[in-house]
């Protein structure tokens, strides 16, 4: 089951929870309103015919999946692939991601430009949206396993900060601030 926090200054390893001191967690029913981020828990057992999921993938239109492991086993480069993901960017689509096994982090900014992580373990649904900055990072456990989830054709591309001249960028802080505001 997910849970949020205000992440606290990375003192050794950007894979350990790194809390403020004192911790602040975040209410999931707030985790919307602060940052666009959806959480979803689908059970991973036959998760392949599970109605919520079908109709959520129909509603947004989804069109393409595949599957990551990320492990140093599975991964060539997989330090140099780590430090990537961690790289503070945000894409032109949503990212969705949908855990398996394993578990990680995903960090992403709030309205006021500060880090929430999201830790994130197998039945977790995450649709982190366009425009937003992010970065994903494993725990220590070094593993998690993924479905990804696109609409129309995949795009991996990340836009490294800063990204702010971006259309989708626009449109994120713009619906950010209506959500806000409610």
């Amino acid at each position: 089951m997910v849970r949020a926090w205000y992440l606290g200054k990375i003192k050794d390893d950007q894979r350990l929870e790194n809390h403020r001191d004192p911790e602040q967690f975040i209410d999931l029913k707030d985790l919307y309103v602060k940052s666009g981020v959806e959480h979803f828990e689908i059970p991973v057992n036959d998760y392949e015919n599970n109605d919520y999921l079908q109709s959520l993938r129909q509603g947004m239109g989804i069109t393409y999946c595949d599957e990551i492991t990320c492990s140093k086993e599975c991964m060539s480069n997989y330090e140099e692939k780590l430090r990537i993901f961690f790289e503070e960017h945000l894409h032109t689509d949503d990212e969705i991601r949908y855990v398996l096994d394993g578990s990680g982090y995903f960090d992403v900014r709030d309205a006021n430009d500060e880090w929430i992580r999201i830790e994130v373990t197998p039945g977790d649904l995450l649709i982190i949206p366009a425009g937003i900055y992010h970065r994903f990072t494993l725990d220590t456990n070094n593993y998690i396993k993924a479905k990804r989830y696109f609409v129309g054709e995949p795009v991996w591309t990340p836009h490294n900060r800063p990204a702010d001249h971006m259309e989708c960028r626009q449109e994120y802080l713009e619906k950010l601030q209506s959500l806000v505001q409610q």
